[in-house]
């Protein structure tokens, strides 16, 4: 029996509701248990207490109470959306989408399930489709700033730069000291900020206070406007500030990287065994680069031919493999030397089957995730058929363009000039290793020098992909298709522009840059 002081059910929950609030876990966690105790059959005790784990970023522990809150109450949106976010979480996405869409069903007034319907389609890159869903919960709760911040990337990355615009200067009318609004405005590239906006992100970073988070941001924003007033040495000392305070909260480590790299060495120095289907894969082009090189265009050209369809940064090789250290406990460069030909072929069905979503329509699609470069190796041994390209810039080019670039998850090598030449040594170095180890399998495409003949460079691309010259590759800035790269967005519906390097405008403030390149054997 429960004790007759025990709280009541309701003042359980409520209790466990503000605990989520204020993100004390460890108290809701707690209280749900006891919570649980008075009622094991109440649908809101296992919803609540999949929250708690989804918040530990725990979403397989999450699934069993999700599952349980469903099963126990069918007709709870709540407990639907929820659901749809730990499968996500757990990488079953057509599930995840299926949970959030009943959730949308059951709730069709309510802008919550809209929303995160909308949030996750853009993260998994159906930008076309996340479009009209984020519409619909911003028409259902027009004050809610992620809907429209959200919707805003959407627009984006579908080429509508003027409303992106529009949507981020609506949420600073309402709240002009939205950091993040203020830099993804900057950062759409293309659109001017005038004298006034420019003058209320200095003023804003001048506020005692302000979180190192909206330093970040302001300070990434306020570079770029910077720069496009030519006021250069403000611009970097800026970036310097921006990125020294990035650099306090990542925990990037030289010596692991080169570590790592090593390790992706010798661990594909011996010859593959003979693979199960050589043709495996031939529907796959690997785009394999640095942020920043150009990537985003290699992948837009090819994207525009008729046979190619652009998947930007998709997460699915690193899963594949990812999940196969999980189920051998080693990391890859442990198994890989003793991987089978039918482990490599095993692996590459998964690959395939996992993105067969993107061969719906056309017979081939790029994959452009920013960790390829270091995973070639994995991937011609998986899909022997596949074709790499690698994209190629000027190295100081690159290594500034990643410094002044707010780079999202996984980038902390960018905070510092001295990390980044490392990041680029090891990039550099790994890349030569692929081209020795798979001749004629990985294919350097150089910014600089489709720039200098582009016709000739694009020919010489296709023709390595298998792919008859179409002249849409020529003119892909006329392409209407989903771009990824908020920072390239905009730039890729541009014809080629020979005026993007910007190391020489900075002059001897990128010395310190070009002398650690210079150190480390980069020309």
């Amino acid at each position: 029996m429960v004790p007759t002081d025990t709280p009541s059910l309701n003042d359980l929950l409520a209790s466990a509701s503000r605990a989520i609030t204020a993100q004390k876990l460890a108290t809701a966690e707690q209280t749900l248990k006891l919570a649980a105790r008075v009622a094991p059959a109440s649908a809101e005790v296992q919803r609540l207490s999949g929250v708690v784990q989804l918040m530990r970023g725990s979403a397989s522990k999450a699934l069993e109470f999700l599952r349980r809150a469903v099963e126990l109450k069918p007709d709870d949106f709540n407990a639907h959306m929820n659901l749809g976010s730990a499968l996500f979480q757990c990488r079953d996405p057509e599930a995840a989408f299926a949970s959030m869409r009943r959730a949308c069903e059951l709730a069709p007034d309510v802008s919550a399930p809209w929303y995160n319907l909308g949030r996750t389609l853009h993260i998994a890159r159906h930008t076309d489709e996340a479009r009209p869903v984020l519409e619909q919960a911003m028409a259902l709760d027009p004050t809610h700033v992620m809907t429209r911040m959200t919707l805003a990337s959407v627009l984006s990355g579908l080429g509508d730069i003027d409303e992106a615009a529009r949507l981020y200067r609506s949420v600073l009318r309402h709240q002009p000291n939205h950091a993040e609004a203020w830099y993804s405005l900057a950062n759409l590239k293309t659109v001017k900020l005038d004298s006034i906006e420019v003058q209320h992100i200095r003023q804003l970073l001048e506020r005692p206070g302000l979180s190192a988070d909206d330093r970040v941001w302001l300070g990434f924003a306020l570079a770029k406007l910077l720069e496009d007033q030519h006021d250069l040495a403000a611009s970097f000392h800026t970036l310097q500030t921006a990125n020294a305070i990035k650099r306090r909260y990542t925990s990037w480590d030289i010596a692991a990287e080169h570590r790592r790299v090593d390790n992706l060495i010798r661990a594909f120095t011996q010859p593959l065994p003979p693979p199960v289907n050589p043709g495996l894969g031939s529907e796959v082009i690997f785009i394999a680069c640095l942020p920043r090189s150009g990537s985003t265009l290699t992948e837009h050209i090819l994207a525009s031919h008729s046979q190619v369809e652009g998947a930007n940064e998709i997460p699915d090789l690193a899963s594949v493999l990812a999940g196969e250290s999980r189920r051998r406990q080693q990391t890859l460069g442990g198994w890989a030397p003793r991987a089978t030909a039918e482990d490599w072929h095993r692996l590459g069905c998964e690959y395939l089957e996992r993105t067969a979503h993107w061969r719906k329509d056309k017979p081939r699609f790029t994959d452009k995730n920013l960790g390829n470069w270091s995973l070639v190796g994995p991937v011609l041994a998986m899909l022997p058929g596949a074709r790499v390209v690698n994209t190629r810039r000027d190295p100081l080019e690159t290594c500034f363009a990643c410094y002044r670039q707010l780079l999202g998850e996984g980038a902390d090598f960018s905070c510092d000039l001295e990390s980044m030449v490392h990041y680029y040594v090891g990039y550099d170095r790994l890349s030569r290793f692929w081209q020795h180890r798979f001749p004629g399998r990985c294919h350097d495409h150089v910014y600089e020098d489709m720039l200098a003949d582009p016709e000739g460079r694009i020919r010489e691309l296709l023709a390595f992909c298998n792919l008859p010259f179409e002249s849409a590759c020529m003119e892909f800035h006329k392409t209407a298709r989903p771009v990824y790269s908020t920072a390239s967005a905009a730039q890729v519906r541009q014809p080629l522009r020979s005026d993007t390097a910007r190391s020489a405008r900075y002059g001897a403030l990128l010395d310190p840059l070009r002398d650690l390149l210079r150190q480390h054997g980069i020309a």
